[in-house]
């Protein structure tokens, strides 16, 4: 008896020991995938850090020879020339025009094809469309700002015959269309997200489909509509290669779009392919203007955040 006893306790001893060990086993696979994972988001965290402790490392260098005040009051922008002037407002004027144009393009279009899309296309229309459109996103920005230069600026100028061959106007029109499938996009699965009972429910009131479109649907995903235009203005402000080309490499202080002039980013890039000592003011000047480019993208991530967060607690 006593063996007969014995021997179910020791099988059964074995079976939750085997159990215990197999949940073992589990739990340290799963802090494992699980540290993997938290590095994987830290990294992005730490790589933003590093850019930042970079640009301000950097930019502290320029800032002891360049005062605060000629930097973000002067008019003139000449650091490669003899007689250096280190304003950087003709930099700032390029960048919120072209900006200001490609958005003034973008959002309209962007924000109408993302309501047809979502509201009005069929499925199989909507299959078709969405992919194509996407498609803009793949092309390489070089190649849309010689499209602005070769083809945009000659169909301006006939219009416009005193339009220069540089000009802010062509590199702010190609961008708006550039990022066109940035607001369609986000703002149609913004659009979709919202339930279909509030769509019936305005059905139910009377409402056209046009009606329930504009007055339900759009307000009800203004969040995500809100946060389709600030990726909108970071590609805008953040773009190069188009405003390199077609905007032309000189600062001048305006912000008249018929006008050619420089961006921030269009400075880096003509720095970055110069030979400047490293070290040097010249070349400390581009973490200036990439720390005062960090700064303007950061402010209008921050009123975006505001803006979605008061829609979002609204609706």
């Amino acid at each position: 008896m006593n063996t007969a006893t014995t021997m179910p306790n020791n099988m059964m001893n074995l079976t939750i020991s085997t159990r215990l060990a197999k949940n073992l086993r589990r739990n340290i696979k799963e802090r494992v995938i699980e540290l993997i994972l938290m590095l994987a988001a830290l990294s992005a965290v730490f790589t933003t850090f590093a850019i930042v402790a970079i640009l301000l490392y950097e930019s502290f260098g320029f800032f002891k020879a360049v005062s605060l005040v000629e930097f973000f009051t002067g008019t003139e922008w000449t650091p490669l020339f003899e007689d250096a002037h280190y304003g950087i407002m003709p930099l700032i004027s390029g960048t919120l025009t072209t900006s200001a144009i490609a958005l003034a393009v973008a959002v309209p279009v962007g924000t109408i094809g993302a309501i047809y899309l979502s509201e009005f296309a069929s499925h199989k229309t909507r299959e078709i469309t969405k992919p194509i459109l996407e498609l803009l996103v793949g092309v390489p920005t070089i190649a849309f700002g010689y499209f602005a230069l070769l083809f945009v600026t000659p169909m301006l100028q006939k219009i416009f015959p005193e339009l220069p061959g540089f000009n802010m106007l062509s590199a702010g029109l190609v961008m708006g269309v550039m990022i066109i499938p940035y607001i369609s996009s986000v703002a149609e699965d913004a659009m979709r997200a919202v339930p279909m009972s509030m769509r019936e429910g305005s059905y139910a009131m009377g409402a056209t489909r046009f009606q329930t479109a504009v007055r339900v649907v759009t307000p009800a995903a203004t969040s995500g509509i809100v946060a389709a235009y600030i990726l909108a203005i970071s590609r805008a402000v953040g773009e190069t290669m188009v405003v390199a080309v077609a905007a032309g490499q000189q600062p001048n202080l305006t912000f008249n779009p018929m006008d050619g002039a420089a961006t921030i980013t269009a400075y880096i890039v003509q720095v970055a392919m110069g030979d400047l000592p490293h070290g040097s003011i010249g070349y400390q000047s581009i973490f200036a203007a990439g720390l005062v480019l960090f700064v303007m993208t950061l402010g209008f991530n921050i009123i975006g955040h505001v803006v979605r967060k008061k829609y979002t607690e609204k609706y």
